[in-house]
């Protein structure tokens, strides 16, 4: 099945500028996988040397944050789309 998925301009020079891409598997982690067959070095943006997603890399799929399911192993479905959004940090 192909998953919808929305990159952020900073990743989208490994994706050859392209703002939506289309990757296959039936958890999140498995579609980061292909997205990482793909589009080599998107994995090593996304995952933390001990294998973890980064912290200040925002992922939602259909708008609610994976944080709030099961992380990674977060099942998908046809039709579902994944957001990549890195964190913005600010202030005065």
């Amino acid at each position: 099945m192909a998953i919808k998925v929305k990159i952020p301009t900073p990743l989208q020079k490994l994706t050859g500028d392209k703002s939506e891409i289309e990757a296959t598997g039936a958890t999140l982690k498995d579609i980061l996988d292909n997205m990482e067959e793909q589009y080599p070095g998107m994995k090593e943006r996304l995952y933390s040397e001990d294998g973890k997603l980064r912290r200040f890399i925002n992922i939602y799929v259909n708008e609610e944050d994976i944080r709030f399911l099961s992380s990674d192993k977060t099942a998908v479905k046809d039709g579902d789309v994944i957001s990549i959004i890195p964190a913005i940090a600010g202030g005065l």
